[in-house]
């Protein structure tokens, strides 16, 4: 390992010199093993190895992250799929060891805002993760290490470009940290809040319940935000990240775009789409591009008789805004997580039609009397925290 590593160029290819290194001079706790990760890829790295660490920590689960742009496309742990999810994460031809099983739920969730992802994942890299990475579009992954097996695998990817980072497990980071703006250092206290069920026991709803899995759920949402440009706002289910809203100035914004990515994810597993009859030769970015389309209200106009035929074999009935919106109303149990407080209820009213039945955030808005009223109007679960989680 050496102290500082150069780098091709910046976060553009006009920013130059770059490099990463260590300002007291110790090695790096990082050793590039493929691949020539760049500066974007360093941030997504180091963002996301962070949250699947502490979601490895709080659950006791392996746990995998997919990142873009320094923020989470989708996060995961560990817990069992059932057949509909291995079918729309299109793993269900694959063997998944518990790692694999993580890291397909945390690209699954979001495909489209996946490709080109930077991964995370908590535990040594075996082979069944290596061959699903192998097959997705990916600029590169990090982990504490690699099974001869896996790296093989990892080293035939992009042409023998693909970016592979093992990082050091035991490395602790400097209780300061410092990041410069327009040449002027900023320095604070790392942000090192554990997050785990104690956080969840200010419950201020009449419903006063919270389920092993939705707390489980709720702190992998909070970790989540933790490591996601603010504002920013999650849902979670059975595990995973279904919905993220990330660096939105309004709050209601942020949870419209997350509860929107939810409501896609739960639509993907629709009989209709299960059953789309796709062409076999299909590529499987066209394949994730043409169900965005084809859930949205204007595939019609967009698929029509004369572009059907591009994916499918043959033309595909329509999803009906009644079906979906009959489909929509089945989701349930979903966990929900604000990274500051929900200034109005109209917040609490999009996230019940995404199937919201627990949330946390820290409180503390002049209106959190109408916030909680319009959760006891769903029967809607939710904990006060008392904590911020803003990350830039």
């Amino acid at each position: 390992m050496a102290n500082e590593l150069a780098l091709k160029y910046g976060c553009n290819p006009n920013q130059k010199p770059s490099r990463i290194f260590m300002k007291d001079g110790k090695e790096l706790p990082i050793k590039v093993l493929n691949g020539k990760p760049g500066y974007i890829n360093f941030l997504d790295a180091f963002n996301s190895w962070q949250l699947v660490r502490e979601l490895k920590a709080a659950t006791n689960l392996p746990a995998a992250a997919s990142f873009k742009h320094v923020s989470p496309a989708g996060a995961a742990v560990a817990v069992p799929m059932s057949e509909t999810l291995k079918k729309i994460y299109f793993v269900d031809d694959l063997e998944l060891s518990p790692l694999a099983t993580a890291y397909a739920r945390a690209r699954g969730a979001d495909r489209m805002s996946s490709y080109g992802d930077f991964i995370a994942l908590s535990e040594t890299c075996d082979k069944e993760t290596a061959k699903l990475i192998f097959r997705e579009v990916s600029d590169g992954v990090i982990a504490p290490g690699y099974t001869d097996e896996a790296l093989e695998i990892l080293k035939g990817k992009r042409k023998g470009s693909y970016n592979i980072i093992q990082i050091d497990e035991s490395y602790i980071p400097n209780e300061i940290e410092h990041k410069d703006c327009y040449g002027i250092t900023f320095e604070q206290g790392r942000n090192e809040l554990k997050i785990d069920n104690d956080m969840l026991n200010h419950i201020v709803t009449e419903n006063q319940t919270l389920t092993d899995e939705a707390k489980r759920d709720l702190v992998i949402s909070l970790i989540t935000l933790k490591y996601t440009q603010s504002n920013s706002v999650c849902y979670a289910k059975d595990g995973q990240a279904i919905g993220i809203g990330a660096g939105q100035q309004s709050r209601i914004h942020c949870t419209r775009l997350a509860g929107n990515k939810a409501d896609i994810w739960w639509l993907r597993q629709h009989p209709k789409v299960l059953n789309l009859p796709f062409k076999d030769n299909i590529r499987r970015a066209d394949r994730d591009n043409t169900i965005d389309v084809y859930i949205s209200d204007d595939y019609e106009d967009v698929i029509g008789e004369e572009n059907w035929q591009f994916a499918f074999t043959q033309q595909p009935e329509p999803l009906t805004r009644e079906e979906k919106k009959e489909w929509l109303a089945q989701l349930s149990g979903v966990a929900l997580g604000s990274d500051a407080f929900f200034p109005f209820g109209d917040n609490i009213e999009r996230a019940h039609r995404s199937g919201v039945e627990f949330i946390a955030q820290p409180g503390g808005s002049i209106r959190d009397d109408h916030v909680i009223e319009t959760c006891n109007k769903y029967h809607i679960s939710m904990a006060f925290t008392g904590i911020r989680l803003f990350h830039h």
